[in-house]
């Protein structure tokens, strides 16, 4: 998934980025409200995670400003400031959830992977035929065969499940699995499919290629 990380503090947002990326998720960063505001104005993420105290515009004004354009995208407060005025005033302008500074990066984690599943998987656990997918728990199955997936390949399995019957293009999967920052060759997208499918097609599931559009997945059943 592509979150946004909104903080000031340069070694906290690189430990946030690192950790992040860590988990398979497309990292980008903005270090002042003003940046922020520019970023989601002109690209599309799944979550950001939005510092309140920051230079220039705040990050209420930032959550104030995304909301009136309209994007749907989860949004994780951090504050520095535990009076409970200033988290309600979060949540009541559209925030999904909060952390209160100083937190430790598994609670962070932990919270964006609910935010995440909430916003894009209906369910916990997936079977298609022989395939089955436990997303808490991050395994998959053919049968009673545990299908060994690399970060980025869970990411692209994510993708596929969160949206059924949705062909997706190679620039819509680039912008969800890698940075702005990273260099994404022309053919690495292909590459990524083409090594989820051969790990998961035996199973009864597909991602089959539509010619000038994408990819699409299916179910043999389907």
């Amino acid at each position: 998934m592509r979150i946004l990380v909104v903080e000031d503090d340069s070694l906290l947002a690189a430990g946030l980025v690192k950790a992040l990326t860590r988990a398979a998720h497309a990292v980008d960063h903005a270090a002042t409200g003003i940046e922020a505001d520019l970023t989601l104005g002109n690209s599309n993420y799944d979550l950001v995670v939005l510092d309140i105290g920051l230079p220039g515009l705040d990050g209420f004004e930032v959550l104030r400003r995304l909301r009136r354009r309209g994007p749907t995208v989860s949004v994780l407060m951090l504050t520095a400031r535990d009076a409970v005025e200033d988290r309600v005033k979060g949540l009541d302008m559209g925030a999904d959830d909060y952390l209160t500074k100083p937190f430790s990066l598994n609670e962070l984690e932990a919270r964006v992977r609910v935010l995440l599943r909430r916003i894009a998987l209906p369910t916990l656990k997936l079977a298609v035929g022989h395939f089955t997918v436990d997303f808490a728990a991050r395994r998959v199955k053919v049968g009673c065969i545990p299908i060994d997936l690399s970060s980025r390949e869970w990411a692209l399995l994510e993708l596929f499940l969160s949206r059924p019957g949705r062909v997706l293009s190679r620039e819509q999967l680039a912008q969800h699995l890698f940075s702005q920052a990273e260099h994404v060759a022309p053919n690495t997208i292909e590459v990524y499919v083409s090594r989820l499918r051969a790990k998961i097609e035996f199973g009864g599931v597909r991602i089959r290629t539509v010619r000038g559009f994408g990819y699409l997945w299916e179910c043999e059943d389907a």
